[in-house]
Parts: structure tokens; C-alpha cells; sequence
């Protein structure tokens, strides 16, 4: 069986880049594009036809090293790293890239069993074959699929930090004075970034005094209110005092209601006032 094992290994190793080839006219076939996008496709062809012959050389590998699973798992796990996150820059939706592993089954299994039939392999021993090629191939789409999932949610993190980070703007308007003004709702992640930020700005800056602007909040809870006192707490423990401006009707109902106290904090109706009280 082993002589078999190497015979099919060693004939995957030698057709791979044939087999590459066909698959991958065969899978573009199947996919509909626009004509700039076949243009664009063409471009890239070279280098994921080059993909496509290592990944099926991985299965070549396995079966010329077929005591050794580990070692092809940990190979398939390389192939699928590297590629998910060529795939997922490339813009390829993940159900799309997994359309490919039907070709590949396809196209590898098709080449097995030519040398199969030529050579009279028993049932056993094509059940064998069997056990190295499918279990790699599931791995593959397993790994793949996970891979392309972790690149996914490290770009979504990675878009949401910069959003908050645009989200907490300190804006100088005169000298020593700045602004900050806050859009929309306040969860903890933007809260944390609301002190880190507001403090290394002010710092930046060199404010003796920032104005808080909260006309574009439109929730005040006991957490927004809590998040902002500490905020404003660390701001005078570094010799900045903060005026809040902008309180809607709305939100000073909800103040009231929930009994939250600002009577330590200066407050002012608009920007404009506080800003003609700084220059008085």
C-alpha cells in the first residue's frame, strides 16, 4: 500500500500546476463578472493559479507522508492562513472562496482515480486514500473559513477604533480654550476612549478650559453621566476646567429625573456663552 501511497502522491506532485490550470478556467467559468471585473480578474491570475498548485500540492505531500498527519495539517493550516487573507483583501465574499473546494475535490479526485484504474487498486486501499485526502480537505475548509472570519473582525475593530477616535475631537478656539463636541450615543468603549483621548489632547493643546459640548447627545443615563464626571474629574486634576453646554430639554428631563447632580459643574446654555464668559 505504501508503494500505491507514493505512486499517487508523486503523480499529484507532478500535475499540479496542469490540474491548477484547468480548475481554475473551469471555476471562473462559473463565475459571473462585469467586463472590468474579468479585466481585473486576468491580472490576478498568475497568482492565484500559483495558489491553487500549491494547495494541491499540500495533498500530494500527504499522501507521499501519509503516516505523518500532523504535519500536513499544520502545512494546510499555513496555506489557509495566508490565503484567507489574500481572499478577504481581494474583496472575495467567504461563501465564494468556499465554492472552491467542490472544484478541488473534483479535479484532485479525478486525477487519483485515472492512476487508480491504471494501476487496479482494491477497494482498501483506495478507502485509505481516501482517509488522507477528504479529512484534509475538510480541514482546509474549516481553517480557511476561521481565518478569513479573525481577518474580518480584526478590519471591522480596526474601523470602529478609528471612528471613535474621529468621534472625540478636541477643537482649539482660542488660545487655551478647546472644544469638545459629542455626536450621538456614549458606550463604554467610546467612554474609555473619551478620557484617554480628551486628556492627551488637552494636554497637547495646553487648555486651562474645554467646553463640552453635548447638543448632539441625545441620552443622558446614570452611566453617560457617570462617564462624563470622571472625565471632567481628570480633566481638573491636570488644571483643566470644563463647561457643559448644549443640555437639550429632553435630556435635562431625564437629569432631573434620575436626580444626577451638576451643581459642581459649570453649566451654560450654548458654546457661544460660554465662550463670551472665557473672553469677557
Amino acid at each position: 500500500m505504501n508503494n500505491q501511497m507514493l505512486l499517487l502522491g508523486e503523480k499529484i506532485l507532478n500535475e499540479k500546476d496542469t490540474i491548477a490550470k484547468k480548475l481554475h478556467k473551469d471555476r471562473m467559468s462559473d463565475v459571473g463578472m462585469t467586463e472590468t471585473e474579468r479585466s481585473q480578474a486576468e491580472k490576478l491570475e498568475a497568482d492565484i493559479v500559483q495558489l491553487r498548485a500549491e494547495f494541491i500540492e499540500l495533498f500530494g505531500l500527504a499522501l507521499l507522508n501519509h503516516e505523518d498527519k500532523d504535519q500536513s495539517l499544520e502545512s494546510m493550516e499555513k496555506w489557509c492562513k495566508r490565503t484567507s487573507e489574500y481572499f478577504f483583501k481581494l474583496g472575495i465574499p467567504l461563501d465564494e472562496a468556499l465554492k472552491d473546494a467542490g472544484y478541488y475535490r473534483k479535479y484532485i479526485w479525478n486525477e487519483l482515480e485515472e492512476t487508480m484504474m491504471e494501476h487496479k487498486m482494491t477497494a482498501s486501499e483506495i478507502i485509505k486514500v481516501v482517509y488522507v485526502i477528504d479529512p484534509l480537505l475538510d480541514h482546509s475548509i474549516h481553517c480557511f473559513s476561521m481565518f478569513y472570519v479573525k481577518f474580518h473582525q480584526v478590519t471591522l475593530e480596526t474601523a470602529k477604533q478609528a471612528f471613535l477616535e474621529l468621534s472625540v475631537p478636541v477643537v482649539p478656539l482660542s488660545k487655551g480654550v478647546g472644544i469638545l463636541p459629542l455626536i450621538g450615543n456614549i458606550d463604554t468603549g467610546r467612554a474609555r476612549l473619551l478620557m484617554e483621548e480628551t486628556l492627551k489632547q488637552s494636554a497637547h493643546l495646553k487648555l486651562s478650559h474645554l467646553i463640552l459640548d453635548l447638543s448632539g447627545v441625545m441620552i443622558v443615563d446614570t452611566m453617560v453621566a457617570d462617564q462624563l464626571f470622571k472625565v471632567i474629574e481628570a480633566l481638573s486634576l491636570v488644571g483643566v476646567k470644563t463647561i457643559i453646554t448644549g443640555i437639550r430639554p429632553e435630556v435635562a428631563q431625564t437629569i432631573v429625573t434620575l436626580g444626577i447632580n451638576l451643581n459642581d459643574i459649570q453649566v451654560r446654555a450654548n458654546v457661544y456663552q460660554a465662550f463670551e464668559e472665557l473672553h469677557g
